[in-house]
């Protein structure tokens, strides 16, 4: 089975890269995600050994910060079923769960954030999903060649 790449996006206020390099073993599940094509990314398609971008979206320099692993394939977010989350959905139940998380491991932070505006200036990105106009899925899919110019990136 062929590795994918995906960009995973989080506010830092809520999950960083920091948070992650902090936990004892740089593992968390990725859990909140709801919106339809997000989970169905991570339910349908990502799996164990695949790779992200650690995106930090919503805050004064957004941008990629470091890649994690995935490590867990999707199940259920259990989340969606504790109504004291913020992440509680009514219509999600352990028989027909609506929402889904996986889990990742650090992989490496990178010393300086490649932001959305460096990405939108790089002429190779111009079809990425992350630079169109509108697109603010918090799961998106990376090409092979997206991922390697965004590697070369780092060594400029």
């Amino acid at each position: 089975m062929q590795q994918k790449f995906w960009l995973m996006k989080s506010e830092p206020s809520t999950f960083s890269i920091d948070h992650l390099a902090a936990l004892p073993h740089q593992t968390e599940h990725w859990e909140g995600v709801r919106n339809y094509q997000a989970r169905n990314f991570m339910r349908d398609e990502m799996k164990v050994g695949d790779e992200a971008f650690f995106y930090h979206s919503n805050c004064d320099t957004p941008g990629i910060v470091g890649i994690v692993t995935i490590v867990k394939s999707a199940y259920p977010d259990h989340f969606a079923l504790k109504k004291s989350s913020p992440y509680y959905d009514p219509k999600s139940t352990t028989e027909n769960p609506r929402w889904y998380m996986v889990d990742v491991k650090l992989k490496q932070k990178f010393d300086t954030v490649i932001s959305l505006r460096t990405l939108k200036e790089n002429t190779a990105l111009a079809k990425m999903p992350l630079v169109q106009k509108g697109n603010r899925l918090s799961i998106l899919p990376v090409t092979a060649n997206e991922w390697r110019t965004i590697l070369k990136m780092l060594k400029k």
